[in-house]
Protein backbone atom coordinates (compact mmCIF):
# COMPACT_ATOMS: atom_id res chain seq x y z
CA UNK A 1 0.00 0.00 0.00
CA UNK A 2 2.56 2.25 0.79
CA UNK A 3 4.71 1.67 -2.60
CA UNK A 4 1.01 2.80 -4.77
CA UNK A 5 0.84 5.69 -2.49
CA UNK A 6 4.33 6.41 -2.80
CA UNK A 7 4.03 5.86 -7.00
CA UNK A 8 0.62 8.10 -6.94
CA UNK A 9 2.54 10.69 -5.75
CA UNK A 10 5.31 10.75 -7.94
CA UNK A 11 2.85 10.83 -10.47
CA UNK A 12 0.82 13.64 -8.91
CA UNK A 13 4.53 15.56 -8.77
CA UNK A 14 5.53 15.02 -12.27
CA UNK A 15 2.40 15.51 -13.48
CA UNK A 16 2.59 19.38 -11.53
CA UNK A 17 6.17 20.05 -13.11
CA UNK A 18 4.69 19.08 -16.30
CA UNK A 19 1.88 21.43 -16.43
CA UNK A 20 4.33 24.26 -14.70
CA UNK A 21 6.60 24.09 -17.35
CA UNK A 22 4.05 24.03 -20.00
CA UNK A 23 2.52 27.08 -18.69
CA UNK A 24 5.36 28.94 -18.49
CA UNK A 25 6.69 27.83 -21.85
CA UNK A 26 2.79 29.04 -23.07
CA UNK A 27 3.32 32.86 -20.97
CA UNK A 28 6.57 33.46 -23.19
CA UNK A 29 5.25 35.65 -26.08
CA UNK A 30 8.01 36.28 -28.83
CA UNK A 31 8.12 38.66 -32.12
CA UNK A 32 10.86 38.11 -34.80
CA UNK A 33 13.15 40.49 -35.78
CA UNK A 34 14.24 39.82 -39.41
CA UNK A 35 17.73 42.08 -40.19
CA UNK A 36 19.00 42.38 -43.51
CA UNK A 37 22.39 44.01 -44.46
CA UNK A 38 22.48 45.81 -47.64
CA UNK A 39 25.50 48.04 -48.94
CA UNK A 40 28.18 44.86 -48.95
CA UNK A 41 30.50 44.30 -52.14
CA UNK A 42 31.77 41.29 -50.80
CA UNK A 43 30.32 38.17 -48.57
CA UNK A 44 27.14 38.57 -46.38
CA UNK A 45 28.03 36.38 -43.80
CA UNK A 46 29.69 36.35 -40.79
CA UNK A 47 28.67 39.73 -39.39
CA UNK A 48 28.09 39.80 -36.47
CA UNK A 49 24.64 42.08 -35.51
CA UNK A 50 23.48 42.92 -32.12
CA UNK A 51 20.03 44.01 -31.12
CA UNK A 52 19.19 45.60 -28.01
CA UNK A 53 15.99 46.75 -26.38
CA UNK A 54 16.08 50.13 -25.57
CA UNK A 55 13.89 49.26 -22.44
CA UNK A 56 15.42 46.87 -20.96
CA UNK A 57 19.54 47.63 -22.03
CA UNK A 58 19.17 43.62 -22.92
CA UNK A 59 21.55 42.77 -25.86
CA UNK A 60 21.15 39.97 -27.80
CA UNK A 61 23.83 38.81 -30.61
CA UNK A 62 23.61 36.65 -34.11
CA UNK A 63 25.73 36.34 -37.07
CA UNK A 64 24.16 36.55 -40.79
CA UNK A 65 24.19 34.14 -43.15
CA UNK A 66 25.03 33.86 -46.52
CA UNK A 67 22.71 35.94 -47.67
CA UNK A 68 23.21 38.93 -45.04
CA UNK A 69 20.21 37.98 -42.85
CA UNK A 70 20.42 37.47 -38.76
CA UNK A 71 17.15 36.48 -37.47
CA UNK A 72 16.07 37.05 -33.68
CA UNK A 73 13.14 35.91 -31.39
CA UNK A 74 13.41 38.37 -28.76
CA UNK A 75 9.53 39.85 -26.39
CA UNK A 76 8.02 42.85 -27.67
CA UNK A 77 9.51 46.37 -27.38
CA UNK A 78 11.44 48.79 -28.59
CA UNK A 79 15.13 47.79 -29.75
CA UNK A 80 18.26 48.75 -31.98
CA UNK A 81 20.32 46.85 -33.82
CA UNK A 82 23.76 47.26 -34.87
CA UNK A 83 26.38 45.69 -37.23
CA UNK A 84 30.00 45.53 -37.76
CA UNK A 85 32.78 43.76 -39.50
CA UNK A 86 36.69 44.47 -39.89
CA UNK A 87 38.27 43.81 -42.94
CA UNK A 88 42.25 44.00 -43.02
CA UNK A 89 43.30 45.02 -46.61
CA UNK A 90 47.24 45.68 -46.08
CA UNK A 91 49.81 46.69 -43.34
CA UNK A 92 47.64 47.82 -40.57
CA UNK A 93 45.71 49.41 -42.94
CA UNK A 94 41.74 48.46 -42.00
CA UNK A 95 38.07 48.78 -43.83
CA UNK A 96 34.78 49.14 -41.12
CA UNK A 97 31.87 47.38 -42.49
CA UNK A 98 29.53 49.03 -40.29
CA UNK A 99 25.37 49.70 -39.53
CA UNK A 100 22.66 50.96 -37.28
CA UNK A 101 19.22 50.99 -37.20
CA UNK A 102 16.74 52.18 -34.28
CA UNK A 103 13.79 52.14 -33.04
CA UNK A 104 12.30 48.63 -34.02
CA UNK A 105 9.03 47.83 -32.92
CA UNK A 106 8.80 44.05 -32.20
CA UNK A 107 5.24 43.35 -31.25
CA UNK A 108 3.87 39.32 -29.89
CA UNK A 109 3.54 37.16 -33.24
CA UNK A 110 4.59 39.77 -35.20
CA UNK A 111 8.09 39.34 -37.72
CA UNK A 112 9.63 42.25 -38.15
CA UNK A 113 11.36 42.94 -41.84
CA UNK A 114 14.72 45.49 -41.18
CA UNK A 115 16.62 46.79 -43.92
CA UNK A 116 20.28 47.65 -42.85
CA UNK A 117 22.42 49.54 -45.06
CA UNK A 118 26.38 49.17 -44.16
CA UNK A 119 28.67 51.69 -44.28
CA UNK A 120 32.33 51.16 -45.54
CA UNK A 121 34.89 53.27 -43.93
CA UNK A 122 38.76 53.31 -43.57
CA UNK A 123 40.33 53.99 -40.09
CA UNK A 124 42.50 56.40 -39.27
CA UNK A 125 46.40 55.98 -37.55
CA UNK A 126 45.35 58.84 -35.14
CA UNK A 127 42.82 57.42 -32.97
CA UNK A 128 41.28 58.99 -29.48
CA UNK A 129 43.07 56.45 -27.01
CA UNK A 130 41.39 57.93 -23.99
CA UNK A 131 38.57 60.20 -22.58
CA UNK A 132 38.24 61.98 -18.91
CA UNK A 133 34.98 63.61 -18.86
CA UNK A 134 33.09 62.63 -16.16
CA UNK A 135 34.41 64.32 -12.79
CA UNK A 136 35.22 63.05 -9.50
CA UNK A 137 34.15 63.50 -6.20
CA UNK A 138 35.64 66.33 -4.12
CA UNK A 139 37.81 65.64 -0.84
CA UNK A 140 34.41 66.26 1.09
CA UNK A 141 32.69 63.26 0.02
CA UNK A 142 29.72 64.34 -0.80
CA UNK A 143 30.58 67.38 -3.84
CA UNK A 144 31.56 67.04 -7.07
CA UNK A 145 34.07 68.38 -9.47
CA UNK A 146 33.91 68.38 -12.99
CA UNK A 147 36.28 71.01 -14.23
CA UNK A 148 39.19 68.49 -15.24
CA UNK A 149 38.29 67.35 -18.31
CA UNK A 150 40.88 65.92 -21.04
CA UNK A 151 41.75 63.40 -23.72
CA UNK A 152 44.31 61.95 -25.14
CA UNK A 153 45.61 61.38 -28.81
CA UNK A 154 47.60 58.09 -29.83
CA UNK A 155 49.18 57.64 -33.10
CA UNK A 156 48.58 53.78 -33.53
CA UNK A 157 50.83 52.91 -36.66
CA UNK A 158 54.62 52.65 -36.44
CA UNK A 159 55.05 55.83 -38.92
CA UNK A 160 54.90 59.62 -37.35
CA UNK A 161 51.88 61.59 -38.56
CA UNK A 162 51.59 65.07 -39.13
CA UNK A 163 48.06 66.62 -38.75
CA UNK A 164 47.16 70.27 -39.80
CA UNK A 165 43.88 71.97 -39.03
CA UNK A 166 42.96 68.73 -36.50
CA UNK A 167 39.49 70.29 -34.54
CA UNK A 168 37.81 68.94 -31.92
CA UNK A 169 34.11 69.17 -31.37
CA UNK A 170 30.70 67.00 -30.23
CA UNK A 171 27.19 66.05 -31.84
CA UNK A 172 23.61 67.37 -30.83
CA UNK A 173 22.35 67.47 -28.13
CA UNK A 174 24.82 67.53 -25.70
CA UNK A 175 24.06 64.10 -23.57
CA UNK A 176 22.46 61.26 -24.75
CA UNK A 177 19.65 61.06 -22.95
CA UNK A 178 18.45 64.68 -23.77
CA UNK A 179 15.61 65.33 -26.21
CA UNK A 180 16.83 64.37 -29.74
CA UNK A 181 14.62 65.79 -32.24
CA UNK A 182 17.07 64.85 -35.37
CA UNK A 183 15.23 61.36 -35.89
CA UNK A 184 12.99 61.16 -38.86
CA UNK A 185 9.52 58.55 -38.05
CA UNK A 186 11.56 55.46 -39.37
CA UNK A 187 14.23 55.54 -37.16
CA UNK A 188 16.49 57.46 -39.11
CA UNK A 189 18.96 60.57 -37.77
CA UNK A 190 18.33 63.30 -40.67
CA UNK A 191 21.62 64.04 -41.10
CA UNK A 192 22.62 60.75 -42.30
CA UNK A 193 21.93 60.42 -45.52
CA UNK A 194 23.87 63.81 -46.50
CA UNK A 195 26.91 62.50 -45.32
CA UNK A 196 27.99 64.66 -42.18
CA UNK A 197 27.79 64.88 -38.82
CA UNK A 198 26.52 68.17 -36.91
CA UNK A 199 29.12 69.51 -34.15
CA UNK A 200 27.64 71.55 -31.61
CA UNK A 201 27.95 75.19 -30.31
CA UNK A 202 31.58 75.62 -30.82
CA UNK A 203 34.73 73.66 -32.30
CA UNK A 204 38.43 73.83 -30.71
CA UNK A 205 41.35 73.67 -33.06
CA UNK A 206 44.98 73.27 -32.99
CA UNK A 207 46.52 76.59 -34.52
CA UNK A 208 49.92 74.87 -36.00
CA UNK A 209 50.64 71.40 -37.37
CA UNK A 210 50.79 68.55 -34.80
CA UNK A 211 53.16 65.81 -35.19
CA UNK A 212 52.87 62.36 -33.26
CA UNK A 213 55.58 60.17 -33.49
CA UNK A 214 54.79 56.31 -33.42
CA UNK A 215 53.31 54.62 -30.68
CA UNK A 216 53.12 58.18 -29.00
CA UNK A 217 50.25 60.03 -27.22
CA UNK A 218 49.12 63.67 -27.09
CA UNK A 219 47.66 64.92 -23.59
CA UNK A 220 45.10 67.72 -24.37
CA UNK A 221 43.14 69.21 -21.33
CA UNK A 222 39.74 70.34 -22.28
CA UNK A 223 39.07 72.49 -19.34
CA UNK A 224 41.22 72.94 -15.76
CA UNK A 225 44.60 72.83 -17.31
CA UNK A 226 46.57 73.46 -13.95
CA UNK A 227 47.46 71.40 -10.83
CA UNK A 228 43.67 70.22 -9.74
CA UNK A 229 44.70 67.96 -7.33
CA UNK A 230 45.88 70.65 -5.38
CA UNK A 231 42.10 71.44 -4.33
CA UNK A 232 40.52 68.00 -5.07
CA UNK A 233 43.02 65.01 -4.26
CA UNK A 234 41.16 62.80 -6.94
CA UNK A 235 41.52 64.73 -9.84
CA UNK A 236 44.27 65.08 -12.30
CA UNK A 237 47.24 66.91 -12.54
CA UNK A 238 48.19 69.06 -15.97
CA UNK A 239 50.88 71.21 -14.60
CA UNK A 240 53.53 69.31 -17.91
CA UNK A 241 55.12 70.99 -20.37
CA UNK A 242 54.38 68.60 -22.88
CA UNK A 243 50.64 68.96 -22.63
CA UNK A 244 48.05 70.84 -24.69
CA UNK A 245 45.00 72.57 -23.32
CA UNK A 246 41.89 74.63 -24.89
CA UNK A 247 42.60 78.22 -23.82
CA UNK A 248 41.17 81.00 -25.74
CA UNK A 249 39.18 83.67 -24.28
CA UNK A 250 39.43 86.00 -26.92
CA UNK A 251 37.09 83.38 -28.54
CA UNK A 252 34.24 84.35 -26.20
CA UNK A 253 34.75 80.68 -24.28
CA UNK A 254 36.11 83.39 -20.72
CA UNK A 255 33.93 81.46 -18.06
CA UNK A 256 37.07 80.93 -15.50
CA UNK A 257 35.47 78.40 -13.86
CA UNK A 258 36.16 76.21 -16.80
CA UNK A 259 39.20 78.23 -17.79
CA UNK A 260 41.31 79.90 -15.17
CA UNK A 261 45.09 80.82 -16.38
CA UNK A 262 46.70 77.74 -17.20
CA UNK A 263 49.85 76.52 -15.50
CA UNK A 264 52.57 78.51 -16.42
CA UNK A 265 54.27 75.33 -17.16
CA UNK A 266 52.02 74.63 -20.16
CA UNK A 267 53.80 77.25 -23.20
CA UNK A 268 51.15 79.50 -24.61
CA UNK A 269 52.06 78.01 -27.89
CA UNK A 270 50.31 74.68 -26.82
CA UNK A 271 47.45 76.62 -26.38
CA UNK A 272 44.36 75.64 -28.62
CA UNK A 273 41.81 78.19 -30.19
CA UNK A 274 38.47 78.01 -30.77
CA UNK A 275 35.14 79.36 -33.04
CA UNK A 276 31.88 79.77 -31.65
CA UNK A 277 28.94 79.30 -33.61
CA UNK A 278 26.35 79.35 -30.46
CA UNK A 279 25.69 81.09 -27.07
CA UNK A 280 27.72 80.40 -23.70
CA UNK A 281 30.91 81.36 -22.27
CA UNK A 282 32.05 77.94 -21.70
CA UNK A 283 32.05 74.68 -24.18
CA UNK A 284 29.59 72.72 -22.58
CA UNK A 285 31.19 69.17 -23.31
CA UNK A 286 29.12 66.80 -21.09
CA UNK A 287 29.96 65.01 -17.92
CA UNK A 288 27.75 62.00 -18.55
CA UNK A 289 27.33 61.32 -22.44
CA UNK A 290 29.06 62.92 -25.21
CA UNK A 291 29.55 62.46 -28.94
CA UNK A 292 33.11 63.20 -29.39
CA UNK A 293 34.14 63.95 -32.73
CA UNK A 294 38.08 64.81 -33.60
CA UNK A 295 38.16 65.53 -37.41
CA UNK A 296 40.92 67.84 -39.93
CA UNK A 297 40.12 70.49 -42.43
CA UNK A 298 41.07 70.02 -45.69
CA UNK A 299 44.26 71.88 -47.04
CA UNK A 300 43.57 75.61 -47.42
CA UNK A 301 40.21 75.01 -45.60
CA UNK A 302 40.72 77.73 -41.92
CA UNK A 303 38.61 76.07 -39.29
CA UNK A 304 37.40 79.96 -38.51
CA UNK A 305 36.32 80.69 -41.78
CA UNK A 306 34.67 77.13 -41.76
CA UNK A 307 32.46 77.43 -39.40
CA UNK A 308 31.40 81.29 -39.42
CA UNK A 309 30.43 80.34 -43.12
CA UNK A 310 26.49 80.87 -42.57
CA UNK A 311 26.84 78.03 -45.63
CA UNK A 312 28.28 75.46 -43.30
CA UNK A 313 25.35 75.69 -40.28
CA UNK A 314 22.47 73.40 -39.49
CA UNK A 315 20.53 73.75 -36.92
CA UNK A 316 19.54 70.69 -34.51
CA UNK A 317 16.33 69.82 -34.19
CA UNK A 318 15.23 71.98 -37.43
CA UNK A 319 14.46 75.37 -35.15
CA UNK A 320 16.90 78.54 -36.84
CA UNK A 321 17.94 80.05 -33.64
CA UNK A 322 21.72 80.20 -32.75
CA UNK A 323 21.50 78.36 -29.14
CA UNK A 324 21.06 75.28 -32.44
CA UNK A 325 23.59 76.39 -34.78
CA UNK A 326 26.21 73.64 -35.54
CA UNK A 327 28.91 72.83 -37.69
CA UNK A 328 28.34 70.60 -40.47
CA UNK A 329 31.49 68.61 -40.23
CA UNK A 330 31.81 66.34 -43.99
CA UNK A 331 32.10 62.27 -42.98
CA UNK A 332 35.37 62.28 -44.73
CA UNK A 333 36.86 64.67 -42.41
CA UNK A 334 36.31 62.62 -39.12
CA UNK A 335 39.87 61.58 -37.88
CA UNK A 336 38.14 59.52 -35.23
CA UNK A 337 34.96 59.86 -32.72
CA UNK A 338 33.04 58.02 -29.89
CA UNK A 339 29.89 57.72 -28.53
CA UNK A 340 28.79 57.93 -24.65
CA UNK A 341 26.02 57.18 -23.21
CA UNK A 342 25.27 57.69 -19.15
CA UNK A 343 24.95 54.39 -16.85
CA UNK A 344 22.48 57.02 -15.00
CA UNK A 345 20.51 56.62 -18.28
CA UNK A 346 20.57 53.44 -19.68
CA UNK A 347 16.56 54.04 -21.16
CA UNK A 348 16.15 56.54 -23.46
CA UNK A 349 19.80 56.96 -24.69
CA UNK A 350 20.11 57.40 -28.99
CA UNK A 351 22.98 57.50 -31.10
CA UNK A 352 23.69 61.11 -32.60
CA UNK A 353 27.01 59.60 -34.44
CA UNK A 354 26.14 57.65 -37.97
CA UNK A 355 27.48 54.02 -38.63
CA UNK A 356 30.37 54.42 -40.86
CA UNK A 357 31.61 56.96 -37.89
CA UNK A 358 30.59 54.94 -34.90
CA UNK A 359 28.56 52.05 -34.76
CA UNK A 360 28.30 51.71 -31.04
CA UNK A 361 28.58 53.20 -27.87
CA UNK A 362 30.27 53.07 -24.04
CA UNK A 363 28.62 53.75 -21.09
CA UNK A 364 29.73 55.88 -18.35
CA UNK A 365 29.46 56.17 -14.46
CA UNK A 366 30.66 59.68 -13.86
CA UNK A 367 31.64 61.49 -10.94
CA UNK A 368 33.70 58.84 -9.70
CA UNK A 369 36.87 59.80 -11.41
CA UNK A 370 36.48 56.95 -13.98
CA UNK A 371 37.92 57.40 -17.67
CA UNK A 372 37.03 55.69 -20.97
CA UNK A 373 40.09 54.07 -22.46
CA UNK A 374 40.63 51.80 -25.60
CA UNK A 375 40.97 48.61 -25.33
CA UNK A 376 44.06 47.03 -26.98
CA UNK A 377 44.30 44.86 -30.24
CA UNK A 378 45.74 41.58 -28.72
CA UNK A 379 46.54 39.92 -31.67
CA UNK A 380 48.49 42.97 -33.36
CA UNK A 381 50.14 44.10 -30.34
CA UNK A 382 51.28 40.47 -29.40
CA UNK A 383 52.71 40.41 -33.37
CA UNK A 384 55.00 43.25 -32.91
CA UNK A 385 58.70 41.27 -32.63
CA UNK A 386 59.89 44.60 -30.42
CA UNK A 387 57.02 43.76 -27.85
CA UNK A 388 58.68 40.06 -26.28
CA UNK A 389 58.89 39.81 -22.74
CA UNK A 390 57.30 43.42 -22.18
CA UNK A 391 53.69 42.75 -22.38
CA UNK A 392 52.24 43.11 -18.97
CA UNK A 393 48.70 40.66 -18.29
CA UNK A 394 45.96 40.56 -15.69
CA UNK A 395 44.43 43.93 -16.25
CA UNK A 396 42.53 44.48 -13.27
CA UNK A 397 41.08 48.42 -13.63
CA UNK A 398 38.10 47.45 -15.72
CA UNK A 399 34.42 48.91 -14.02
CA UNK A 400 32.30 45.66 -13.30
CA UNK A 401 31.38 43.76 -16.33
CA UNK A 402 33.50 46.85 -18.38
CA UNK A 403 37.20 45.99 -19.04
CA UNK A 404 39.40 45.11 -21.60
CA UNK A 405 39.06 41.50 -23.28
CA UNK A 406 42.54 41.26 -24.62
CA UNK A 407 43.62 40.89 -20.49
CA UNK A 408 46.74 43.37 -21.39
CA UNK A 409 47.62 46.52 -18.91
CA UNK A 410 48.39 48.52 -21.44
CA UNK A 411 49.89 51.54 -19.47
CA UNK A 412 52.14 49.62 -16.97
CA UNK A 413 53.12 47.73 -20.78
CA UNK A 414 54.23 50.98 -22.55
CA UNK A 415 56.17 51.85 -19.06
CA UNK A 416 57.71 49.06 -19.54
CA UNK A 417 59.26 49.75 -23.42
CA UNK A 418 56.06 48.32 -25.14
CA UNK A 419 54.58 49.44 -28.01
CA UNK A 420 50.54 49.19 -27.86
CA UNK A 421 48.31 48.66 -30.99
CA UNK A 422 44.99 50.00 -29.90
CA UNK A 423 41.95 48.28 -31.35
CA UNK A 424 40.07 50.52 -33.91
CA UNK A 425 36.45 49.18 -35.39
CA UNK A 426 34.58 52.47 -35.30
CA UNK A 427 32.11 50.98 -32.49
CA UNK A 428 32.90 52.57 -29.27
CA UNK A 429 30.82 49.52 -27.74
CA UNK A 430 34.19 47.28 -29.05
CA UNK A 431 36.61 49.48 -28.75
CA UNK A 432 36.18 50.99 -25.32
CA UNK A 433 35.87 50.15 -21.67
CA UNK A 434 35.19 52.05 -18.56
CA UNK A 435 38.53 52.37 -16.47
CA UNK A 436 38.44 53.04 -12.64
CA UNK A 437 41.15 55.97 -13.06
CA UNK A 438 42.70 58.63 -15.51
CA UNK A 439 45.63 56.89 -16.78
CA UNK A 440 47.36 60.06 -16.19
CA UNK A 441 47.09 59.69 -12.23
CA UNK A 442 49.69 56.68 -12.91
Amino acid sequence: MKKILSLLCTICLLTACSDKVETTSADIALGKVVISLSGISDSKAGFEVQLRNTQTNSVFIEKTDAEGTATFSVTPGIYEATATKKELTGHNVYYIYNGTSGQIAVRKDVSTPVSMEMRKARTSQVVIKELYNGGCMKDDGVTFFQYDKSFILYNNGDQAVSLSNLCMGFCAPANAHATNRNYTDDGKLTYEAEGFIPCWNGVWYFPNTLTIEPYSQVVVNICGAIDNTQTVSASVNYANADYYCMYDPESGYYNTNYYPTPSALIPSSHYLKAVIMGLGNGWPFSMSSPAFVVFQTPEGTNPREYCTNSENLWYSGGDVKQVNACAKVPNEWIVDAMEVFSSDYKEGSLKRLTADIDAGYVWLTNRHGHTLYRNVDQQATEALEENAGKLVYNYQLGVDDSTDPSGIDAEASLKNGAHIIYQDTNNSTNDFHERQTCSLKE
